[in-house]
């Protein structure tokens, strides 16, 4: 576990999966969910090299199939520490034998939290090492404690999307693929109240760029985490049927599998490619804490 502080904030970061672990304010106040079992048992998992899941976890490259299951291998493997300074720390996972079982790409993915201030920066990094062209999808998945939530409460929460016009989600809840068409999500100037039943489709999934800003709120309405990205989906998910007191605000470059897609892999919805010797960097930021 590495750790990194601030006069605002201090994280830990695991070496499993890159995963981050915690954030707390210098009240000692936790920000990201603690991983219960009972509800999930995860913090912050990195997706890749897919988003989400694939039609019978199964996908096609040039004739030739391979299994995946949901989220990709990289959350569940040891990446390396390699390097940490005062305010940030960098882990890398490069392809092995184990990976080529999975996915025949040769790779580095490393995977960057840096302070500043009261934000995180997540940043990463995707290097094709082969001499053809590489396909993958990632995302991020952290999870946040819902405000204002007493013990055995119904669980709630409020949302507010930078997009005050009207937003569409997918739904992907056809064996965790995406059945067709586009939906309404009902939103007052960008507003979203949830509650259990708002997921019992699954997650909330908002594509084609609709939404470049998330903020959590509180009952007051004051901004308690924000989730900025660049990326061209964003997942919104809390377990169905648990009253879990947490929700998920994904920043996706990817996404799942249409039902019954039977199509190469490099054509799939939202697939990045990269050349040869090329590279990917992007970023997420959590931002903690009412703006000024």
């Amino acid at each position: 576990m590495e750790e990194l502080n601030n006069e605002f904030l201090t994280i830990q970061v695991a070496e499993k999966g890159a995963e981050l672990q915690s954030i707390k304010d210098k009240e000692g106040h936790e920000y990201l969910w603690q991983a219960d079992p009972y509800y999930w048992p995860r913090h912050s998992p990195i997706l890749f090299p897919i988003v989400c899941g694939l039609w019978e976890n199964t996908y096609r490259i040039d004739g030739f199939e391979f299994k995946m299951n949901r989220h990709g291998f990289a959350r569940n493997m040891d990446f390396q520490l390699i390097r940490k300074t005062d305010n940030r720390v960098t882990f890398a996972l490069t392809d092995s034998p184990e990976t080529h079982r999975d996915y025949p790409y040769h790779f580095n993915l490393s995977v960057t939290y840096r302070l500043d201030g009261n934000k995180i920066h997540v940043i990463w990094h995707v290097e094709n090492t082969q001499n053809t062209e590489m396909h993958f999808q990632i995302g991020g998945h952290p999870a946040f404690n819902l405000p204002d939530l007493a013990e055995g409460e119904a669980m709630h929460g409020t949302l507010r999307f930078d997009n005050e016009e009207g937003i569409e989600r997918l739904i992907g809840n056809v064996e965790g693929c995406i059945r067709p068409g586009r939906f309404p999500l009902e939103t007052e100037k960008g507003i979203w109240r949830f509650d259990e039943e708002s997921f019992n489709m699954d997650a909330i999934i908002i594509d084609k760029c609709q939404v470049k800003e998330v903020s959590l709120l509180d009952k007051d309405g004051r901004d308690v985490v924000t989730v900025s990205f660049k990326s061209p989906a964003v997942g919104i998910w809390s377990p169905y049927g648990k009253n879990a007191p947490f929700v998920c605000i994904e920043p996706w470059y990817g996404i799942h599998d249409s039902v019954n897609y039977q199509g190469d892999f490099r054509k799939k919805y939202l697939m990045n490619h990269l050349q040869p010797g090329a590279s990917f960097m992007s970023e997420y930021t959590i931002e903690v804490g009412c703006r000024n």
